[in-house]
């Protein structure tokens, strides 16, 4: 008897070049293949929104955000995140 093994989760990587980093926005959309991933600008303006009052009730189960890549777009000028599909 043959055991087909589980599916293998597909993994997408996303790459994230700074807003300051055209020409190299340019350069990795041109090299990086369009099958494994995308490479998109930084679209942040600022931290993310505060109330000064309290929200009703949250309707998102956490936090999207995996972690935080502020630090590599300054230093390097991309980051590099994985999102399941």
């Amino acid at each position: 008897m043959l055991v087909k093994p589980a599916k293998a989760a597909v993994t997408r990587q996303l790459l994230i070049v700074s807003r300051s980093e055209r020409e190299r926005y340019a350069y990795l959309q041109y090299v990086f293949d369009s099958e494994t991933g995308d490479v998109i600008l930084d679209r942040r303006v600022q931290e993310r929104r505060r109330r000064d009052e309290p929200a009703s009730a949250e309707r998102r189960r956490g936090d999207r955000r995996q972690r935080d890549i502020t630090t590599d777009l300054q230093v390097f000028g991309w980051a590099l995140a994985r999102r399941a599909i």
